[in-house]
């Protein structure tokens, strides 16, 4: 269900939820958690979100994906502040996407090293095999 605000159009929390494949819960614990500021609420207590609202929703579920935390979030929507403004949040993005590069590049610098043990474990034991099959 979609209504209006003067000439903005607003968009339930129910439709909302769908398009964007989230719970109503999510909405609703993004506000609790103030990631995302307090929707309008109808008459009927019914939660509407600006266009405004669903684009920032939209950046944080990239966020999300990219594996930021819900501190992470707080942090930036802080960062983004009353004045809502963009360039007062930029530099805590950048330096948390820092972050999570340096997290990403250890985590793939272990897993090559993974890599490489079994690789050596399993050629050992294929020659194992290999020596244990020719004794018979």
């Amino acid at each position: 269900m979609n209504s209006s605000f003067g000439n903005e159009e607003l968009v339930s929390i129910g439709d909302l939820a769908k398009t964007l494949n989230l719970t109503t819960r999510t909405l609703r614990y993004w506000e609790e958690a103030e990631i995302i500021e307090a929707a309008p609420r109808s008459d009927g207590s019914n939660r509407f979100y600006s266009q405004d609202i669903v684009k920032r929703i939209r950046f944080i579920i990239k966020l999300k994906e990219l594996g930021l935390t819900i501190q992470e979030l707080q942090d930036l929507y802080t960062a983004y502040g009353e004045a809502k403004r963009t360039d007062l949040m930029i530099p805590t993005l950048v330096q948390t996407l820092d972050k999570h590069i340096n997290l990403v590049d250890d985590k793939m610098a272990r897993l090559a090293s993974l890599r490489k043990d079994i690789v050596e474990y399993r050629q050992r034991m294929a020659t194992k095999q290999h020596t244990s099959s020719e004794s018979f």
